[in-house]
């Protein structure tokens, strides 16, 4: 169940196991996490509601961060990349991407056309190690 803006897959492990999975396939890929948001617990904390574990990884690589904001100085706006991590219903956990392309295509500059491939590359061969 892609979108227009993402591509994910169920994950054969549970919400922790995919936890770290995911953040150690990133490193492979040269991401690290600069953000981990815990989307339930902020939910239960400030609402009262309870949701499935669902938790945004603001993944980011920095070579590829420099090379974008030293092209594009305001591309902060769009940075890092998000990875959901979240259980469903069902039990099933769910890792999901951005999609850089869809994300950073908004903005007319060749070089973060030609890097934002190279980033859903990266991106996707750690989607297929999952």
């Amino acid at each position: 169940m892609d979108t227009d803006y993402g591509f994910g897959k169920i994950v054969n492990t549970d919400f922790e196991g995919a936890i770290d999975k995911v953040s150690k396939e990133l490193q492979k890929e040269g991401f690290g996490i600069l953000s981990d948001i815990d989307v339930s617990g902020t939910f239960k904390k400030k609402l009262g509601k309870e949701i499935p574990p669902y938790r945004i990884l603001g993944a980011c690589n920095p070579l590829l961060a420099e090379q974008a904001i030293s092209a594009e100085p305001a591309i902060g706006l769009l940075l890092p990349c998000n990875v959901v991590v979240r259980q469903l219903d069902t039990g099933e956990v769910r890792v999901e991407f951005m999609d850089p392309e869809a994300v950073l295509g908004i903005v007319n500059n060749p070089a973060i056309s030609d890097m934002t491939s190279r980033v859903k590359a990266r991106l996707k061969r750690v989607l297929t190690a999952l």
